[in-house]
């Protein structure tokens, strides 16, 4: 019997190791978005995010500009947070701080990277990716690509009719009071965010999430910070220019601020930018 069953567990063995290869990626996925809000560490994952997930590339600009040096200058050895004194080192270590640039006057006076970080490594910026996403609706604006900020989002997004978003008023979505339920709370492994993860661990559509939302509130009356409004901000942006968002910020923001670096963002199964959270960079 054993001469059999060596043999056997040795091929299962390979094969774990061969799938194990195969499939890489999907595992890495998966145990990124499943332990996204936990705590764990991250700077073996945010710096990568291309290698683990599908993303839309932003090109570096043609007229990149390289930021200036300016004279170096230190860092504080501590500061005042809630009457207490916290030591700069502790904190920028507590909270694996892998890159840190200050600028004055449009100069760098202060570089460091740690951990995984470095000159050339991108990082998933998280919710600083809404604050993009609110300009570019801003320069749709301004192309005529979205008549006013007033009109109701389910004139560009007839497939939210029914839903949350029903005539709700493009500027209450910007400004996170469109009503829509929504839960917020990362340690609550069954709200809305978390959903979101999930679609991030194992794929799915980000647009049939928000289609499926309730209304919790009259537009317009209550602000709560919601992410999904701003992922309905970017599929407003895609059906009212009729490109995807990575295009478009490429060519109104990206190139014209001469980026020096190659930016990424994510996106779902179906090429939707992750637009609440999704943009990839450098520090510089």
């Amino acid at each position: 019997m054993k001469k059999y069953l060596l043999p056997s567990l040795g091929a299962l063995a390979l094969l774990g190791i061969v799938l194990a290869f195969a499939f890489e990626r999907e595992i890495d996925r998966l145990s990124l978005a499943t332990s996204l809000f936990s705590g764990e560490e991250m700077y073996d994952s945010f710096n990568r995010i291309d290698e683990i997930f599908p993303t839309a590339v932003m090109s570096a600009s043609p007229d990149a500009v390289a930021l200036p040096a300016g004279e170096t200058t230190s860092l504080p050895q501590n500061f005042l947070y809630e009457g207490k004194r916290v030591a700069v080192g502790d904190f920028l270590s507590e909270t694996d701080t892998s890159a840190l640039l200050v600028l004055r006057d449009g100069r760098v006076r202060y570089e460091q990277y740690t951990l995984t970080g470095g000159p050339k490594v991108r990082w998933l910026s998280m919710s600083v990716a809404k604050s993009f996403t609110s300009a570019l609706v801003g320069i749709a604006v301004a192309e005529g690509h979205i008549r006013s900020i007033e009109e109701p989002i389910t004139a560009y997004l007839p497939e939210l009719e029914g839903s949350a978003y029903d005539g709700v008023r493009i500027k209450d979505v910007l400004q996170m009071s469109s009503g829509a339920g929504w839960n917020e709370d990362y340690s609550d492994p069954d709200s809305d965010i978390n959903r979101f993860g999930r679609i991030l661990a194992v794929g799915g559509s980000l647009a049939e999430l928000a289609a499926r939302l309730e209304r919790a509130r009259e537009p317009g009356t209550y602000n709560l910070y919601n992410s999904m409004d701003t992922q309905v901000l970017g599929m407003l942006l895609v059906q009212a220019t009729g490109r995807p968002i990575a295009e478009y910020m490429e060519e109104k923001l990206w190139h014209p601020l001469g980026m020096s670096s190659e930016g990424h963002w994510m996106i779902d199964d179906h090429g939707l930018e992750m637009a609440f959270m999704g943009l990839n960079a450098t520090a510089r």
